[in-house]
């Protein structure tokens, strides 16, 4: 994803006051409703935050935005993580640690924001969808590039896109979905394997440049 770290959340709310309380009443209130399994519209949470519907809809115009601010939230601390380590394996392992956990915390929430965005696709396919704001997942795009920042430069720019293409596929609620709800494995258990495929991608993208790079200098 080109996502930026950014907040998607609207912007019009003030940070501080009742407007600000009332907002973050609801996203308290849809981050329960999301963690209990559901995907909840603006007049499912205002009815079960007791704000009323026109009040709930002046800072959520949409169900896609109200659940880019669950989400959001959820991510939490993931949003502002900086490598420090100048090995990319060490940085993109230390992205996994941090992140996992507070994935797994949130798993519920992040399938429902899932669940969402299958279901637009769904119905975009069957020509359903209208003009209902589309639902874009993640930041990962900018946390992976991040995380492989020293090798930028030193890959090729195809090799480089492809490993952070391919590390995408392990970093995110779909690890999970694939691991926990297929190979029945714990959330520990599947983060050591969506760790270990990790760095054995960044290896082997590292690997291979080292054989090109040779084969370049040889010719």
């Amino acid at each position: 994803m080109n996502i930026s770290t950014k907040s998607t959340q609207p912007t019009l709310t003030p940070e501080r006051g009742p407007r600000a309380r009332t907002r973050k009443l609801m996203v308290k209130t849809a981050s329960r409703l999301m963690q209990a399994g559901l995907t909840p519209s603006v007049s499912e949470v205002a009815e079960a935050a007791e704000v009323s519907r026109a009040t709930a809809y002046r800072y959520f115009p949409s169900e896609v935005a109200l659940v880019h601010a669950v989400v959001d939230e959820a991510l939490g601390p993931i949003l502002t993580w900086k490598g420090k380590s100048l090995d990319a394996e060490a940085r993109v392992l230390d992205l996994f640690e941090k992140s996992l956990p507070r994935i797994a915390e949130f798993e519920a929430t992040f399938k429902a924001a899932l669940r969402l965005s299958l279901d637009q696709w769904a119905r975009a396919q069957g020509g359903t969808l209208g003009e209902e704001p589309r639902f874009t997942r993640g930041h990962r795009m900018d946390l992976l590039g991040d995380a492989l920042a020293p090798l930028r430069g030193k890959l090729p720019d195809e090799s480089f896109d492809r490993l952070a293409q391919a590390l995408s596929l392990i970093f995110g609620i779909e690890v999970y979905t694939v691991l926990k709800d297929i190979w029945r494995l714990s959330s520990d258990q599947s983060s050591e394997v969506a760790k270990w495929a990790a760095c054995a991608l960044v290896r082997a993208a590292v690997a291979e440049a080292g054989l090109q790079v040779a084969t370049k200098s040889e010719a």
